[in-house]
């Protein structure tokens, strides 16, 4: 099996200079995170919720300094999971 890494953006809402954006994201085969873009083009602020297991073994996290530049904010995560996100962030880069 190989290994992938996929986010998408479900919503995006623009209040003055500030975007908020939320989305899903999977890690499949041995992936253990990757880049989620967040649609902004500086990320002040994500945070990640993992689905599925009642007992969760591992926490994801975000792999960057924050604010991040750039529309890509790298997270580290157990492999083949899923779950959801939402970022704060400042411009529109979508």
């Amino acid at each position: 099996m190989s290994a992938t890494f996929t986010s998408t953006i479900t919503h995006i809402s623009i209040a003055d200079d500030l975007i908020v954006t939320y989305g899903t994201y999977v890690s499949s085969g041995d992936a253990e995170g990757g880049d989620i873009n967040t649609g902004t083009d500086r990320c002040l602020f994500i945070k990640l919720a993992k689905l599925g297991d009642a007992v969760s073994t591992g926490v994801p996290s975000v792999d960057e300094t924050m604010p991040c530049p750039g529309k890509a904010v790298t997270v580290v995560t157990d492999a083949n999971e899923s779950g959801i996100w939402m970022a704060i962030g400042e411009g529109v880069g979508y």
